[in-house]
Order: structure tokens, then C-alpha cells, then sequence
């Protein structure tokens, strides 16, 4: 029988995480893993742990043989790609913690893992202390897996929860955020979508084998959320989250995007409230599964990093079973979309590309509609996100291109034009 293998460590990054890293392999002697060197910008910064672990110099940790491990929790996704590659190369495994370098080379890593038969994990990567990318590759077979729908991004979960609960203005609400470190350093990352955008990418490829850079989803983050469309919330008694979004379609392929949407108070996702993250998961015969944890914050994204470590002490690795062992499935954008859409004034929306159009409240100070609207027009336009325009999927927004001749008569018989 295999015994687990001892690891020493390579640490890159000692912010919020590598720090709460540190401090929990302290109180885990039982793993039987150790950080040998800490590689850091700058050595001057006065830090909680003793000063001979620390170097600004990179290769004193990628070139040390005594080093099987680098964990890599920096926040420059170009250094950290580098530091990746080398690490892999030069035989070592590696724990990281960043969304955007994994997104936007998913590609160049995935072929290193293949060539240097090396294990490269990152459950922190996405929802924290969720072990989602862990439960997509064991247990969900491709097939089966029917939707997976989630708050990926704590930040501004955080902040929804704050405007909704306790009245805060956006500004407010990002600020506190930022002071309990739950916003990333750079907030436009979290607030306009594109933390969420890079955790949905790669988890694309966990949960359907599907390869896609980040810009070719439909995303938006929560910038043009406006107070009057909490208003209109809280009157259907719903909540407006940022939901992430994956379903398989009868005509084949999955639709994907990231957009701010309502959410209705049984559903799962109403009950994750601030810094949280769930992941709600529906699958041929086990029905809806529901994850649910801390998303942000030093000791939930550590226990993650910590899990991966503990992984590799019996050489766990990805095998990517939706890309390899299975036909992956495509992106289909041949769907249409139902849409609220709050404005200030008319002449910025182009009505004529909807579908057909439920509901239209023009008397109130900021007007909004409900209608229907292609996949492609949003994909192409970007009227929704200017003017002052905020648009948000209704609670169960995904209509199939065969369910919209028969809707699209159902509604104009309603309003008795045919």
C-alpha cells in the first residue's frame, strides 16, 4: 500500500490567505506539511512569522529540490502563471488560488498537467470553503447533470445583502466590504462581474467539459443595480443576487452566463446572505443539491488550500473526466432570455429587438418592462449596460427557441392582437 508522502512547501503570497495558511498548517501538525520558504514583493513589511522564512526571490523556491509543492496565492495573475509553469516543470506540484490565471490559460495548463504528470489543484479558486470543483469531478456525470446555478463571488453577495437588509447605499455597502476584506484590492474585479465571470470558465470545464475563455460568456457584475429595482424586488417578494448560471438545453449544448437576477424566496440561493457562497446543483435522479459556505476571507479560502495540500499527500490530481471520458459539450447561445430592465428614459431601449414585451411601467420616476430577448442581442449589444440601464434576469429566465413560437402567441392572443 502507497503511504502518503511528506511535503515541504513553497509559498507564494502572504496576504489575507497565505498568512491564514500559515496559521492553520500551525494547528494541523497531523499533515505533515511544511512551508520551507515564503516568497513575498516586499521584505520590509513587518509580518507574524519569523523573518528567516521569507525571500523576494522566486527561485530560491522554484529551483529547491527539497520543495515538492508550491501554493501560490498571489492576486498578478501573469506572475502567477509563470510561477505555475515553472513549478509544473520543474516537477513539483502545485495549490492555487487564482481565478483569473486559471481562466484565462485553463488551455496551456491543462496540456502541462498532461505532459509533466504533475497535479496542479484549486478548490480555492472558486467558492472557498465549497469543495464544488472536488464534488464536479467525482461525483456528477456529465449526462446527468441538468443545471448547476450559484453565488459564486462573496463580495457582492455582501453587498446585495447589505443594500437589501440594512439599507445601505451601494457605496456604503463596498466599503464595508473592502474594510472586512472581502472585496478583491482592485473592487471593479468583484463588482462588474469578472471575478465571477473566471470562477464560472473554469468550472464550465469541471462540470461539462466545456473550454471557454472568460469574455466569451455573457456576464455583468451588480454596477448598475439600482435602488428602485430593490424596490420592485422587495414588492415580488424576491431578493436580486449575482447568479452564475449553467443549464443543458433540449436541443443540445449548455447555456452559461453570469447576470444580477431575481430570486425568490424558496429558492435556495435566497437564503445565502452575506460573504456566503451556494451552489445549487440538479442532476437526473438526485434532484437539487445545495452547497453552501463562507465564499471570502482568509481562514474559508485557507481551508481550501489546506484540503488541496492534504489531497496531494496521496497524489491526487484532476482527470478532468467531462473533457477526456466523456463527448464535452458546446456553449449554445441559441436561446432567448427573460429580462427586467430598469431605465431613466425610453429612447435608449431598443424595444424593436424584443421578442414581445409583458409588462411596461412607464408612469413611475425610473420605468421598467419585462420582456423577451435573444441571447445573441445581449451578446452583442451593450445598450444594457449603459445610460444609466439596469438589466436583470427574471427568476427562471432560460426559454428554449422551440418554447418561444408558442409563447410569443400565447402573449400576443393575450393582448388580443391576434
Amino acid at each position: 500500500m502507497e503511504t502518503h508522502k511528506q511535503l515541504t512547501i513553497g509559498l507564494f503570497g502572504f496576504g489575507v490567505v497565505g498568512e491564514g495558511l500559515y496559521k492553520v498548517l500551525q494547528q494541523t501538525p497531523s499533515l505533515k506539511a511544511n512551508i520551507k520558504k515564503i516568497c513575498i514583493k516586499n521584505y520590509e513589511k513587518k509580518r507574524n512569522a519569523p523573518a528567516s522564512l521569507f525571500t523576494t526571490d522566486k527561485n530560491e523556491l522554484l529551483n529547491d529540490r527539497d520543495i515538492n509543492v508550491i501554493v501560490e496565492v498571489i492576486d498578478d495573475a501573469d506572475a502567477a502563471f509563470d510561477i505555475v509553469t515553472t513549478a509544473l516543470t520543474n516537477g513539483k506540484d502545485v495549490v492555487s488560488a487564482s481565478k483569473k490565471m486559471i481562466a484565462e490559460h485553463l488551455p496551456a495548463l491543462l496540456e502541462l498537467q498532461e505532459k509533466t504528470g504533475q497535479s496542479l489543484l484549486y478548490e480555492a479558486a472558486a467558492c472557498a470553503s465549497i469543495p464544488v470543483i472536488r464534488n464536479l469531478e467525482e461525483y456528477y456525470d456529465n449526462d446527468l447533470l441538468h443545471s448547476i446555478k450559484a453565488i459564486v463571488n462573496g463580495s457582492t453577495n455582501f453587498i446585495l445583502t447589505k443594500i437589501f437588509e440594512e439599507g445601505l447605499d451601494f457605496k456604503q455597502a463596498l466599503i464595508l466590504a473592502q474594510q472586512l476584506g472581502f472585496a478583491e484590492s482592485n473592487p471593479k474585479l468583484d463588482v462588474e462581474g469578472y471575478d465571477a465571470v473566471n470562477k464560472w470558465a473554469f468550472l464550465l470545464t469541471h462540470a461539462y467539459g466545456i473550454i471557454e475563455s472568460p469574455e466569451n460568456i455573457l456576464f455583468n457584475g451588480i454596477q448598475n443595480v439600482h435602488a428602485a429595482d430593490a424596490t420592485v424586488a422587495k414588492e415580488k417578494v424576491q431578493a436580486i443576487k449575482l447568479v452564475a448560471q449553467a443549464q443543458k438545453l433540449k436541443n443540445g449544448g449548455v447555456a452559461a452566463f453570469v447576470l444580477p437576477q431575481f430570486v425568490k424566496q424558496d429558492d435556495h440561493l435566497a437564503f445565502v446572505k452575506n460573504e456566503y457562497n451556494g451552489v445549487v446543483i440538479e442532476s437526473g435522479f438526485a434532484d437539487k443539491q445545495f452547497f453552501y459556505g463562507k465564499g471570502a476571507g482568509s481562514f474559508p479560502t485557507a481551508s481550501a488550500v489546506l484540503s488541496d495540500i492534504a489531497a496531494l499527500r496521496y497524489h491526487y490530481r484532476y482527470e478532468y473526466k467531462k473533457l477526456y471520458h466523456h463527448k464535452p459539450h458546446q456553449l449554445n447561445n441559441n436561446v432567448f432570455l427573460k429580462i427586467f430592465v430598469s431605465f431613466d428614459d425610453i429612447s435608449f431601449i431598443p424595444r424593436e429587438r424584443f421578442e414581445w414585451i409583458e409588462e411596461w411601467h412607464a408612469q413611475e420616476e425610473r420605468k421598467y418592462l419585462i420582456g423577451v430577448i435573444s441571447f445573441d442581442e445581449l451578446k452583442q449589444n451593450n445598450w444594457w449596460k449603459e445610460n444609466n440601464t439596469s438589466l436583470i434576469l427574471t427568476t427562471d429566465p432560460v426559454i428554449e427557441d422551440i418554447e418561444v413560437k408558442s409563447l410569443k402567441k400565447r402573449s400576443l392572443e393575450l393582448a388580443g392582437i391576434l
